[in-house]
């Protein structure tokens, strides 16, 4: 099956990128790099281009695209190109479970959902590999504006502090629950504070808590998109 010129551009942009990253490109710079009209359209035109033989992919990888022949369809090797041939230095994170981006998930008698020995692989050129890093799936569509959506993979770094802004994993005591928000500290008239639980949906009400309700389990510092 021949490529279509929007296959074409996208094999031409991995393949240069490829000659000058040693590793290969995310979707998000395909989008960019190959002007392409959405995330949406790249994962389309990827799986595309899998079925074809041109590339192959390791969907829990944020740079798992691996170019196997080029835009002639001639097997392609560049050497000393360790990305093209999927050798990435990578480092794995465990998923301990789901997180909610709408009402909170009530989960009794823990802070998250277990997911046995499920684990998520990251390269190092994305995020530097460091202590107290895990990543949970996210359930509701409430952070959509800031890019999470239903499916998606976070990747959180462990702390029990949060600036205002921060997006955060957050265990709410008195319902045993945890939902994903942006935290924001607000003073009271009194002296005394609440905490606001803000979601990235206009259509959604933040939720409000006494700080002594809320224990801070992480912060989101990487998304993993999930494309069909």
């Amino acid at each position: 099956m021949a490529l279509s010129d929007k296959q074409r551009k996208m094999i031409e942009f991995i393949t240069d990128f490829i000659r000058k990253h040693p590793y290969p490109p995310s979707v998000r710079e395909i989008l960019d790099g190959g002007g392409i009209s959405s995330t949406s359209v790249v994962a389309y035109n990827l799986n595309a281009l899998e079925r074809q033989g041109y590339i192959a992919r390791e969907r829990d990888i944020s740079r798992g695209i691996r170019l196997l022949k080029n835009v002639d369809g001639q097997p392609f090797d560049i050497p000393g190109a360790a990305a093209a041939h999927g050798r990435v230095d990578t480092f794995q994170v465990p998923v301990m479970g789901v997180i909610a981006a709408g009402e909170p998930i009530p989960i009794p008698g823990s802070n998250f959902s277990p997911m046995g020995d499920r684990a998520i692989e990251l390269t190092r050129d994305i995020i530097r590999e460091q202590e107290g890093l895990y990543a949970l799936e996210v359930h509701g569509k409430s952070m959509v504006d800031a890019l999470v959506n239903d499916g998606d993979i976070v990747v959180m770094k462990q702390q029990q502090v949060a600036r205002n802004g921060d997006m955060v994993a957050v265990w709410l005591r008195d319902k045993e629950e945890t939902t994903l928000k942006r935290f924001f500290y607000e003073k009271g008239k009194k002296g005394k504070g609440r905490i606001r639980l803000q979601p990235a949906n206009p259509t959604m009400k933040p939720i409000y808590a006494d700080p002594s309700n809320v224990e801070i389990q992480g912060k989101v510092v990487l998304v993993l998109r999930q494309l069909a």
